[in-house]
């Protein structure tokens, strides 16, 4: 049943958490207004598209659900609500169509962010959403309105209820700052600190040669993994100071929180993850006659260019003189991780409002009325489809939230 006329919700953020909840109040006859501190919404997403907009993934529940580790129990209701096949056809309904990768993640057919968001922004504006763009929420006015700072001097908002939608605390210049923190500190809010996720790890220091020859270079069809757990497939890139890329992003919670506990972390890269160490000890151990041990490696294995660079970087001189010790660091290569790279640089953050300061409607339980969802919650998901639609998702059980709010 629609809401009467006079309802009214601010919403502060406009990314997919934050435009989303504004479709669901809408749609029920709510009267929306969303402020956005950036020239125009939605900035973040259509970074997310550069390259190939990949919207969510394929994969089943229980596997798609455990991507979000300790999180899940808390994100299980708003995925069953609204998880990937609901997702893409939200998509369909806007005249986008979708296919599946040979990855399993789900791309847009023309691979672009921007038609999607264009789509989006005309039918929340034909349900009567107005989108104030250049307008920052920057605090708390004395009668519990919002503050708002526009290009007409500060102004104070009133509404029936509030939607925080203000994105986590990376790619500060695309408005996600997490300045909010302090606002939400002020009323008592509690909050897990802003961290690096999805992001690449320094090491120590690499060799000049390794910086002047391989900074940039992708490291492809390796395996990694930290301590006793499986070597995950994919691929990554050396960088000047470490390492970093999607097979590096999907480690960063383990190996961030391995590096806050004990200083460092060691990750063990497979070189030639489709040959079984006793085959490669078996090409090692071949005479070489009077070839250096870099052709006897290219000519063997194919092992060359950064990952016969890195092998010589990481394994100890003497290995090269034991076949089968080398054989051992080509399977298992030990790189030792000290830190993040700043958290500007990364994908997304961790930390944020966490759910336990939430009711079961997204709704702070220290400010009755105000509601928060997107990556200002405190949950992180790998790259591949899962950050957006967990977005996606927590926006729509916020709207939906501030929608029994207002029944009662």
């Amino acid at each position: 049943m629609p809401q009467t006329p006079s309802q009214h919700v601010t919403i502060i953020g406009g990314g997919p958490a934050g435009l989303m909840a504004a479709e669901v109040l809408s749609q029920a006859g709510v009267r929306v207004d969303l402020y956005d501190g950036m020239p125009s919404v939605g900035r973040k997403f259509l970074l997310a598209g550069v390259g190939g907009m990949n919207i969510t993934h394929s994969e089943a529940y229980p596997a798609f659900l455990s991507r979000y580790a300790e999180r899940a129990p808390q994100m299980a209701p708003l995925l069953r609500a609204f998880g990937s096949e609901a997702l893409c056809e939200w998509i369909h309904g806007l005249g986008i169509q979708t296919f599946v990768g040979t990855s399993g993640r789900v791309f847009p057919t023309d691979m672009k962010a921007a038609p999607l968001l264009r789509a989006w922004l005309k039918r929340l504006r034909d349900q009567g959403v107005v989108i104030h763009t250049r307008h920052r929420w920057v605090g708390w006015a004395a009668d519990g309105g919002l503050l708002i700072h526009s290009p007409d001097g500060e102004k104070t908002v009133h509404s029936d209820a509030v939607l925080l939608a203000l994105g986590g605390g990376s790619w500060s210049r695309l408005g996600s700052d997490g300045a909010w923190l302090k606002l939400l500190e002020d009323k008592g809010v509690p909050y897990a600190p802003l961290q690096p996720s999805n992001c690449g790890f320094e090491v120590s220091a690499w060799s000049e040669l390794m910086v002047s020859k391989f900074a940039g270079a992708p490291l492809k069809n390796v395996a990694i993994g930290l301590a006793d757990d499986k070597p995950r497939l994919g691929e990554c890139v050396v960088t000047a100071t470490g390492i970093e890329g999607s097979l590096i992003y999907a480690l960063s919670a383990p190996v961030r929180e391995a590096i806050n506990r004990d200083g460092s972390a060691t990750v063990h890269i497979d070189l030639l993850p489709s040959k079984p160490l006793d085959k490669v000890q078996a090409a090692l151990a071949k005479p070489r006659g009077s070839r250096s041990m870099s052709k006897h490696l290219h000519s063997q294995l194919g092992l060359d260019g950064v990952k016969a660079a890195l092998l010589r970087e990481l394994a100890p001189a003497e290995h090269f003189n034991d076949p089968a010790q080398l054989a051992v660091d080509i399977k298992a290569l030990p790189l030792t991780l000290i830190k993040t790279r700043p958290m500007d640089e990364a994908i997304s953050t961790a930390g944020g409002v966490p759910f336990e300061a939430l009711d079961d409607r997204l709704m702070l339980k220290q400010l009755p009325g105000v509601f928060c969802a997107g990556e200002m919650l405190d949950w992180e998901a790998p790259t591949g489809g899962y950050l957006l639609t967990g977005s996606f998702a927590s926006g729509r059980a916020a709207g939906r939230g501030m929608l029994e709010w207002l029944k009662h």
